[in-house]
């Protein structure tokens, strides 16, 4: 069992964020190994489009402006980290969380998997073959290794 939780913070980023959604990020927390946090859950148009212009977002329609989305920050201690290997460690524990709750969800981090509960290995590997995949159509990957939604 983990020792880490959510943050007051981290709580109220999840207001209007699907409960299902809500439920898988706050059993994914008693899962890792690794601490994260929640820094972005329902955005309004205003800030989807803020993001956008500053190249931060790469769609006007994110699952987010519905509540479909969360993204999540690793934690090494007090410090941020966004080393990758953390991510696809805190997405081994979304897949865990969200099998357990029944929500077909994707990753960021492996775009080519509709729903990572499907996935038969770890989360490294289903990023490594989202990568192999895009490399081999001559196209470079998006790894968006924070983001969970609802698929």
């Amino acid at each position: 069992m983990s020792r880490f939780y959510l943050s007051n913070t981290s709580l109220r980023r999840l207001d209007g964020v699907d409960e299902r959604l809500s439920e898988v990020v706050h059993r994914a927390i008693t899962i890792t190994e690794i601490d994260f946090g929640v820094t972005c859950g329902l955005r309004t148009n205003e800030e989807q489009h803020a993001l956008y212009a500053r190249g931060a977002t790469k769609t006007l329609r994110s699952k987010h402006l519905s509540g479909d989305a969360v993204d999540v920050v690793a934690y090494l201690g007090r410090r941020i980290s966004w080393e990758l290997s953390l991510y696809d460690e805190i997405a081994d524990a979304f897949r865990i969380a969200a099998t357990r709750e029944g929500l077909s969800l994707r990753w960021g981090g492996a775009w080519t998997v509709r729903d990572i509960r499907q996935w038969d290995g770890t989360m490294e590997e289903a990023m490594n073959s989202y990568i192999d995949t895009r490399r081999s159509q001559h196209r470079r990957p998006f790894i968006d290794a924070p983001h969970f939604e609802i698929s």
